[in-house]
């Protein structure tokens, strides 16, 4: 499979690396451009994949075309990828915020010349992943038109897998997926945060602290997912009766936590209807 990718900044540089190392080896068939050219040189000598001056040309040489781009450039550079596009084979992989699977469909065809021809097909696949995919531990939740065979989604459902775990959704739910994983870091972060600072004001040094909500938090993640059980079971086991642990989420329901972050998530997804194509 050679692999493509138009845009090499944070997130399309963690998906190929994470790429790579699932891949040793694969690098001679994947192909980048980025209007950045130094940037491109750059990662082009870190990993050994080809350099591209051109977005045609990475598209010509590529079976998976990744865009790893913002979405207010998507249907200018779009239409540069149609100039080499070979609509029954090669798959269009769009991870811009924003940009529905119709969206691309449309702008695929009247970029290609083809807005009055009903059996125009464009195989595509929507992704949103999260930031935690530049360390390997990211989200990402992947759809697909109706083009997109089973073995082809497969096949960038392994792309994704790369950069941490990676589920298939219904569109319909890529909003809440915005609101649940796509921004929820930022979430966790204030909680961080927040746990450090009441560290910090019963005499803890701020480091130390860090260290210490940090790995509680990725600890508990863990926890979750190993073993499966309802988080509420979990949390369960932790408050003993009578103890610190009930008195502490006591208080944080008194001052509306669970409210708070339920709203959160539900704004977030709001805001992504609002923006979306």
């Amino acid at each position: 499979m050679k692999l493509g990718f138009i845009g090499i900044g944070n997130m399309g540089n963690a998906i190929l690396k994470g790429y790579l190392t699932a891949n040793p080896g694969s690098e001679k068939a994947i192909f980048a451009y980025d209007k950045d050219q130094d940037r491109l040189k750059s990662v082009s000598e870190q990993t050994g994949i080809n350099a591209c001056d051109r977005v045609p040309s990475v598209v010509e040489k590529s079976d998976i075309v990744i865009l790893a781009i913002k979405p207010d450039i998507f249907g200018r550079v779009l239409s540069e990828v149609a100039v080499a596009m070979d609509w029954e084979k090669k798959i269009i992989v769009s991870i811009a915020a924003g940009i529905t699977l119709n969206y691309i469909y449309e702008q695929c065809r009247e970029s290609a010349g083809a807005s009055g021809e009903e059996n125009f097909r464009c195989k595509a696949v929507r992704v949103m992943p999260n930031t935690p995919a530049l360390i390997g531990k990211g989200m990402s939740a992947l759809t697909r038109n109706e083009w997109i065979r089973d073995e082809e989604m497969e096949k960038v459902m392994a792309i994704f897998r790369g950069t941490g775990k990676a589920e298939e959704v219904d569109e319909k739910l890529m909003d809440c997926v915005v609101g649940v994983s796509g921004s929820s870091p930022a979430y966790v972060y204030m909680f961080i945060e927040a746990l450090a600072d009441g560290a910090v004001a019963l005499g803890m040094n701020r480091k130390q602290a860090y260290t210490f909500a940090a790995q509680a938090v990725a600890g508990s993640a863990e926890m979750v997912l190993e073993t499966g059980l309802h988080p509420g079971e979990l949390k369960d086991r932790v408050c003993s009766p009578g103890g610190t642990t009930i008195e502490a989420v006591a208080s944080l329901e008194m001052n509306g936590f669970r409210s708070a972050v339920i709203n959160a998530v539900k704004t977030a997804a709001e805001k992504s209807m609002q923006m979306t194509k």
